[in-house]
């Protein structure tokens, strides 16, 4: 019998993941990485996120060069929303304490198999039930 890999899940980014390489902190490297891989997925949230993260923080240039540098690597944007997904995110809504934003992203992620690559603390509740790989953080000094 001849052993067959599984292929890797395809990796989904959260909005902490795209501004950690925006800002280029911890975790910028494997974000840099992941966005190298066809698999790769952002969903529209995430776009929505960082984009008014960006234009509230940065300006409106900002947040159109961090737009376009999401469509110009070629990572594959996830648009729509079907009703598994819309529902899976409102179960995780209503079960976790996270954001509805977080919600969704999460849903996408379970609906597409994927590794949820992040590292905001909200998710943390999600562990078990989302596939997750967690980048660094910045270490808070007293």
């Amino acid at each position: 019998m001849v052993a067959t890999s599984r292929p890797e899940p395809p990796l989904l980014l959260d909005t902490s993941a795209v501004l950690t390489l925006i800002e280029d902190e911890a975790g910028a490297d494997r974000v840099e990485a992941a966005l190298r891989l066809e698999s790769t997925l952002v969903p529209w949230p995430v776009l929505l996120e960082a984009h008014y993260i960006m234009l509230r923080d940065e300006g409106q240039a900002e947040a159109d060069r961090c737009t376009a540098l999401l469509r110009q690597v070629g990572v594959g944007i996830i648009w729509g929303m079907d009703e598994a997904t819309m529902l899976t995110a409102a179960r995780i809504k209503a079960h976790h304490r996270v954001s509805l934003a977080d919600a969704l992203i999460a849903a996408f992620a379970v609906r597409a198999g994927a590794v949820l690559l992040h590292k905001d603390p909200e998710f943390e509740s999600l562990a078990g039930e989302v596939l997750m790989e967690r980048l660094p953080c910045a270490i808070l000094q007293a």
